[in-house]
């Protein structure tokens, strides 16, 4: 993988530019669309790619249990086996970590209000290395903290690797740093990342440390066991920077994880919406300029700008797939709710300065491919072409939001479109 900048945003992190993959080239800052099964959802890839995208993300976690990656080495990449042709990424099942532990069954996100708390007070019985909460084989879990926001049903953790149930049969299964890139190389993406533990938001501080340290522990292996399989030098590594909401241990990440030999860097949550902009801002003042920077998770249009002018290279998010299939869509002027009652009778396109397949014009019948109306129709009726048309939308609408906002980089006028297009979106 190359990566060379070609322009910066006077005065700040954000800057343009190109990675060169083995599968193609990604022109930065772009957005990658979350292909969680190697597919992105109600699309096929002559969809995606037409769209704009240069560059797909499938799952580790999902694709692990569901075909296997030995079935999607067998089939030759993740790439072939999904008929993409392009740069793809893979992430390395830590976020899975989080899903299936503190946030399970809770609805934690990893993206809260800044009004929350920062850190809850300690549990009653902390969380150490030395309490266990299970075993398998030889191998000592910790117990999960006694915290109503934390519920570890179907992770334990100890400092070798995860111990989870799988969420389709309650299989039980065990992944290490070694592990997680052993899969990644067998899903055979241009781009994989290190294994992580991404921690909730409103974890104590103790715990929040301890998880760190761990990750920092966890990245080195995952550079060692990625150096020993990597013998062609086809794919790139990223290492994940953690650290919570705290400035202290996010600056403590950035400086481990930019002193080992990664080829780009991941920034992880979690965060407070408010202060996400610091958190981002704290890390990429640490990292390494020279080496791409991928923002893990983000991807509202308003985080976009922020991400790159604090020197944010690539998102990934599985927003615009998932608001696109339960009828809510992107416009210049915000999100709607396409199944409103107020768009039944609405023959207008979703986005009148859209260009994608959906909104295109349709001048011999005097309007658009699809209407507001249709959409409302076919969600209503519970239609599956409802789910590709908003999909198709949601997609090309950041997708090239991000082309632009690139663009503006290179014309120098940035800070005039964030404003210009801000002032409409958040009328």
């Amino acid at each position: 993988m190359q990566f060379k900048i070609e322009k910066r945003i006077k005065n700040t992190l954000g800057r343009a530019g190109v990675i060169e993959t083995a599968h193609g080239v990604v022109h930065t800052p772009a957005f990658v669309p979350v292909a969680t099964k190697a597919t992105v959802k109600a699309l096929t890839p002559e969809m995606v790619r037409d769209l704009g995208v240069e560059i797909v993300l499938g799952n580790t976690y999902h694709l692990y249990l569901q075909p296997g990656d030995e079935v999607v080495r067998d089939a030759g990449g993740i790439g072939k086996f999904m008929n993409w042709p392009g740069p793809t990424m893979t992430d390395s099942g830590g976020f899975q970590v989080f899903s299936l532990g503190a946030a399970y069954e809770k609805g934690v996100s990893k993206i809260i209000s800044s009004a929350v708390p920062k850190f809850f007070p300690p549990a009653p019985f902390p969380h150490t290395n030395k309490e266990e909460g299970g075993t398998l084989g030889d191998k000592k879990f910790m117990a999960a903290p006694q915290d109503e926001n934390f519920l570890g049903s179907l992770v334990k953790i100890n400092e070798d690797g995860v111990s989870f149930k799988s969420h389709l049969d309650g299989s039980l299964h065990y992944i290490t740093p070694e592990k997680s890139i052993q899969i990644q190389h067998n899903l055979g993406a241009d781009i994989i990342f290190a294994f992580d533990e991404c921690t909730s938001p409103i974890g104590e501080m103790s715990y929040q440390g301890e998880a760190l340290e761990r990750t920092h522990r966890w990245a080195e292996r995952s550079l060692e066991e990625h150096n020993k399989l990597n013998k062609e030098k086809i794919i790139s590594l990223f290492g994940i920077v953690q650290g919570g909401r705290d400035e202290n241990l996010r600056k403590k990440s950035a400086k481990t994880i930019s002193n080992m030999d990664f080829d780009g860097f991941g920034i992880g949550g979690s965060f407070a919406k408010e202060d996400m902009s610091s958190a981002v801002k704290w890390v990429n003042e640490i990292l390494p300029e020279e080496k791409p920077r991928h923002l893990l998770g983000i991807g509202e249009p308003e985080d976009l700008f922020m991400g790159v002018e604090n020197g944010v290279d690539l998102f990934d998010c599985v927003a615009p797939t998932r608001n696109g299939r339960n009828g809510t869509l992107y416009t210049k002027h915000g999100k709607i709710n396409i199944m409103n009652a107020k768009f039944v009778r609405d023959f207008s396109s979703v986005d009148s300065d859209c260009g994608c397949y959906t909104c295109l014009p349709r001048p011999e019948a005097g309007g658009v491919n699809f209407t507001r109306a249709y959409l409302n129709h076919l969600f209503r009726s519970k239609e599956m072409l409802a789910g590709t048309l908003a999909t198709v939308h949601n997609l090309y609408f950041i997708v090239n939001l991000v082309k632009k906002i690139r663009q503006s980089i290179l014309e120098e006028n940035f800070f005039e479109y964030k404003n210009e297009f801000l002032s409409l979106y958040n009328k």
